[in-house]
């Protein structure tokens, strides 16, 4: 498989957990943190960094190629997937 598949398949998996722990956050089931959408974001975006650090690790910093392919292959497919994987999870 190409190097952009791999970062892709990585961050869309990453994405889908991250969903899913937005949604639990986002909708009070834990009790000590109430309702609260802005840490549920905040705990987003924090997975979304440490997968691209973890990317880098894994397939070399060349091999990502920077910030330009982090950003198509990595942070763009993220974030559609995280936030589609939210809401379809919060109108279940």
């Amino acid at each position: 498989m190409e190097i952009e598949v791999k970062l892709t398949s990585l961050h869309a998996v990453t994405a889908i957990i991250s969903g899913y722990l937005s949604f639990i956050i986002a909708s009070g089931a834990i009790g000590a943190i109430g309702k609260n959408e802005v840490l549920a974001v905040l705990v987003g975006l924090i997975i979304l960094y440490l997968t691209g650090n973890l990317a880098e690790r894994i397939f070399g910093k060349e091999s990502v190629g920077g910030f330009k392919g982090w950003l198509w292959s990595g942070i763009v497919p993220f974030v559609f997937i995280w936030v589609v994987t939210w809401t379809l999870i919060l109108n279940w």
